[in-house]
């Protein structure tokens, strides 16, 4: 029964990633990734405006006559939109069978298989090219080098006659 169980939570991506496909899928990452995270980054800072004007008017700033109102509007506006862009770039990556990990560090995973084992080839910004893989219940602190041989097995190359 143990062996249906490890089946029912095993993901169902949209589709599996070879080396070579994963590294030409990097380009277009490298130029997605920064802006991405800058929506990010400008969410925090919205946040952290909301939770300063908060703290400071408590239940008074909802007021409609709240001098600061119209910046709170603006504020909840800007996050509405910029979480609807985040949501729909990060859900298309995952569309693509590509997770991310991280945006500040630009860490990215690929579904892959390796040896009859669904992995995630890892890479982050700064690396030339996909270089690691790790388990789906590991990280980034136990990936591993893809060896030559490995990385035939986890580009799962099928010869075509």
């Amino acid at each position: 029964m143990g062996d249906s169980t490890d089946s029912a939570k095993l993901p169902a991506p949209a589709r599996f990633w070879t080396v070579a496909e994963a590294n030409r899928r990097l380009d277009g990452l490298r130029e997605l990734l920064p802006r991405v995270r800058a929506w990010a980054v400008r969410l925090r800072a919205i946040a952290e405006e909301r939770e300063r004007l908060a703290a400071f008017w408590g239940n008074e700033l909802r007021a409609t006559d709240h001098p600061d109102r119209g910046l709170v509007e603006r504020l909840d506006q800007e996050a509405t939109t910029l979480n609807g862009q985040l949501e729909h770039e990060v859900e298309g990556l995952q569309a693509e069978g590509i997770e991310v990990k991280d945006l500040d560090s630009g860490l990215i995973d690929f579904y892959a298989v390796l040896d009859k084992e669904v992995v995630f080839l890892c890479w982050r910004r700064g690396e030339p090219d996909v270089g690691y893989f790790h388990r789906l219940d590991g990280g980034f602190r136990t990936r591993r080098p893809i060896v030559p041989s490995a990385g035939d097995a986890v580009a799962g190359r099928r010869s075509h006659s």
